[in-house]
């Protein structure tokens, strides 16, 4: 089972910008698809965007314009920049996979926090 370890968040004005690693255990590859998740406190963990092994995306109910997911196949990580950032993009950022059908496949991580605050 491919394990994916989170980092690059932090805390950031509102209108700045990160971009967050998903590295991987294994080759990305070995997986149908990479999703990138947030958990806001008080609220269900919800799909951000996610990228398929054909370079497809799917996105959650976020504003497209302000996520970009992109992968480094070679380097077995994948990244989500975030611009623009808001307060309500405050939460806990996740990884994982997924199979065809969406379904989250394997472990939960521990996140990286990102805090958007004045």
């Amino acid at each position: 089972q491919v394990r994916f370890v989170e980092s690059g968040g932090g805390l950031v004005q509102p209108g700045g910008s990160l971009r967050l690693s998903c590295q991987a255990s294994g080759y990305i590859t070995s997986v149908d698809a990479v999703g990138w998740y947030r958990q806001a406190p008080g609220k269900e963990r919800a799909l951000v965007v996610s990228i398929s092994g054909w370079d497809e995306k799917e996105y959650g109910d976020v504003e497209k314009d302000r996520f970009t997911i992109t992968k480094d196949n070679a380097e077995n990580t994948v990244y989500l920049q975030i611009d623009d950032l808001k307060p309500e993009d405050t939460a806990v950022y996740y990884c994982n996979s997924r199979n065809a059908v969406g379904r989250v496949v394997g472990s939960w991580g521990q996140g990286t926090q990102v805090t958007v605050s004045s």
